[in-house]
């Protein structure tokens, strides 16, 4: 994946300097703009920008960076000449990253850059919505337990119809019922003395737990119970009282969905039941598809690796 670099410099310098640094490699694409184009600049929101203070030399347009919604957190360098403590001090206040100063710390720009990439590609292993873990880690955790030949449960949720909550309601509110599924998993999960659980969202509206088995059914019903007891307030009046929604197909048929509900599949994980976490995963979309047949939030329990117990909560 190429990585999009603005420089805001109102002369070539640092642009010609990073295309030499990085004349070997095609990862990166290197873009200058002067400062009357930085508005412009920040409609694109670019991987990483790096200022060249010496040109730059008003602060105003750092706190315009910071300021934009959609560049309040893209990584900034500060290219400079200045030394003054109190200055770099005052620049760093508004969070920037990184001020290397030029006759002294130039050599480590390179470096800088790299190490800021990596570090962006290792936080989007995790949920931007959520703030948990994401595929990567959740399949690292579940092998490591799985060679270590530990017992524990996986618990699988996902929420039913959920995409006609979406249509009706728009994907903002639906993000927000995906933060508050989210936050009700981890408070839920949190609430267990173990300190081995884990938490991770593997994207949209399907989220993952790991937990003793002991705790996983206590932990189901709680969260089940709090997710009934609250996810009304994110449906109108009217469609909470109704018990459905009514969402037009492509027909322009109008079609009624139950009000947006939890399903939870647990799969229970003793000594040498499975081989892998792939086989993990299949039995846990086998207990998932179980509870969404059931009318309502509900969990279902896979107990000796290919039969279900399902226990309802309607």
């Amino acid at each position: 994946m190429v990585r999009e670099i603005y420089v805001i410099d109102n002369t070539d310098e640092t642009i010609n300097l990073l295309k030499q640094m990085y004349k070997n490699t095609g990862n990166y694409k290197f873009k200058n703009f002067n400062v009357d184009e930085l508005e412009y600049a920040l409609k694109n929101i670019p991987d990483l920008i790096i200022i060249n203070e010496d040109t730059v030399s008003d602060l105003k347009y750092l706190k315009q960076i910071r300021a934009d919604e959609d560049n309040m957190i893209t990584p900034i360098i500060v290219l400079s000449s200045r030394e003054e403590k109190e200055h770099i001090i005052e620049v760093m206040g508004l969070f920037i990253e990184y001020y290397l100063i030029k006759n002294k710390e130039i050599e480590y720009l390179q470096l800088v850059i790299n190490n800021i990439i990596r570090l962006i590609y290792t936080n989007r292993r995790v949920s931007p919505l959520t703030g948990l873990p994401g595929n990567v880690q959740i399949q690292a955790e579940l092998k490591k337990r799985v060679q270590n030949k530990e017992s524990f449960s996986v618990l699988y949720f996902d929420l039913d119809n959920f995409k006609a909550y979406n249509d009706v309601y728009g994907f903002l509110k639906g993000d927000e019922i995906l933060k508050f599924t989210g936050k009700t998993i981890v408070g839920n999960v949190h609430k267990d003395t173990s300190e081995n659980n884990f938490i991770g969202h593997i994207g949209g509206d399907d989220f993952v737990a790991i937990v003793d088995t002991e705790s996983a059914e206590n932990i189901c019903q709680g969260i089940i119970a709090e997710f009934d007891a609250n996810v009304l307030s994110y449906f109108t009046k009217d469609d909470a009282e109704k018990g459905y929604l009514e969402v037009p197909n492509r027909k322009g048929v109008t079609e009624e969905f139950p009000l947006t509900s939890l399903s939870i599949g647990v799969v229970q994980v003793n000594d040498d039941m499975f081989e892998n976490i792939l086989e993990i995963g299949e039995v846990g979309a086998q207990v998932k598809h179980a509870a969404k047949t059931v009318m309502g939030s509900s969990y279902v329990i896979n107990k000796r690796g290919t039969t279900f117990s399902v226990s309802a909560i309607n």
